[in-house]
């Protein structure tokens, strides 16, 4: 497959054998119980970036991507996911200031009916952004897929900062996994839930799915606002509520509050064990609260970009011990921002949880 290139190396040991010679190819040690962790390497199309793009607004494409195409399939372990910014050779590094997003999605119609499953999943399974190039699960967890699923990869190119440039980009994907057949030891199964802070566009009451909302009980709710873009990211709750999760923030400081308790749809009370964040610039931070506990779970500040726009790192979450998470219980996002630019900007606030996942049964 162009574009497409398959590796190995040892699980857990990659630190250890990176110092290693060139093009040495990285394997199990002798007699280690350690499986081979696969790494697929996959190129997007050449970017033109050509003026200036905001996030989301930016040339974009989609790509089929198989991670094997054994016969028979076989049960496969995401263990983790990658991308960079590379020139239009595929190899030269490029600046990351031109990353907008790689997003990777599984039809999850057809992984819900190949796994058993009968509740409700997200098809996208990750997301990565400027300040965040890298999601590693914890030791011992995984994302457990069959080798035959066809997985989507979407990726989108910004540019904030150059006048006029006429650049070549790409995006360099990984997507590293291990075979089930090569553990000595079962994975610990994950699965992704995403929280997603909004605004209200249309209608009464900002809580998205909440029939009587109660600020004590719900939150405070989120702002009243304007999406970004007419068409897309908008949501309409059962109450014929519309939400924006892709909103505008004006000059200034701007704290918002989203009861994400529907958004989520949490099955069962489970552990979270990696958070991945998604922000736009100007962003400070983001935190997941639970509000009936009257704790935070995690929070997440922001290093921005010095002397342009844009950001540099994004806290993430990792954990082999994970944090309670109750199904009974309201959540909320709070995001803050502090616009400094002097014009509106766009603006996101993204919570990827990957939570264990207790329905989890082999396929075959």
């Amino acid at each position: 497959m162009p574009g497409v290139r398959h590796t190995g190396h040892a699980f857990g040991l990659v630190l250890l054998l990176a110092c290693g010679p060139a093009g040495a190819e990285e394997k199990p040690l002798p007699g280690s119980a350690v499986p081979e962790v696969r790494s697929l390497d996959v190129l997007s199309k050449t970017y033109l970036v050509d003026r200036k793009y905001k996030s989301m607004l930016g040339p974009e494409s989609t790509q089929p991507v198989f991670l094997s195409q054994a016969e028979p399939p076989e049960v496969l372990w995401v263990t983790g996911f990658r991308a960079v910014m590379v020139g239009a050779d595929g190899a030269t590094p490029a600046s990351q200031e031109f990353m907008c997003h790689s997003n990777l999605d599984l039809n999850m119609n057809l992984h819900r009916r190949l796994f058993g499953l009968a509740r409700d999943l997200p098809n996208r399974i990750f997301t990565l952004s400027q300040g965040q190039q890298e999601i590693r699960f914890p030791e011992g967890f995984g994302l457990p897929v069959l080798s035959s699923e066809p997985f989507r990869l979407t990726t989108q190119v910004l540019n904030h900062n150059i006048e006029n440039p006429n650049l070549q980009v790409r995006h360099k994907v990984t997507i590293d996994y291990v075979r089930d057949a090569d553990l000595t030891k079962p994975l610990q199964p994950l699965f992704q839930l995403a929280a997603t802070g909004m605004v209200l566009v249309d209608g009464k009451d900002p809580y998205f799915g909440v029939d009587d909302p109660n600020t004590a009980v719900h939150g405070e709710g989120c702002l009243v606002g304007t999406s970004a873009q007419q068409t897309g990211y908008l949501m309409t709750d059962p109450q014929g509520r519309r939400f924006s999760g892709h909103w505008l923030v004006k000059p200034g400081r701007q704290v918002n509050h989203s009861n994400i308790t529907r958004n989520m749809n949490l099955p069962f009370d489970t552990t979270i064990h990696y958070i991945a964040v998604h922000l736009h610039p100007f962003a400070e931070s983001l935190e997941l609260r639970d509000i009936t506990a009257g704790t935070t779970l995690y929070h997440s500040d922001v290093k921005a970009t010095q002397g342009k726009i844009g950001i540099d790192r994004v806290d993430h979450f990792s954990s082999v011990e994970g944090v309670r998470i109750f199904k009974d219980h309201q959540y909320e996002l709070v995001s803050v921002y502090d616009n400094t630019s002097g014009e509106d900007q766009d603006s996101m606030a993204v919570m990827y949880m990957y939570l264990r996942d207790l329905d989890y049964k082999r396929p075959f």
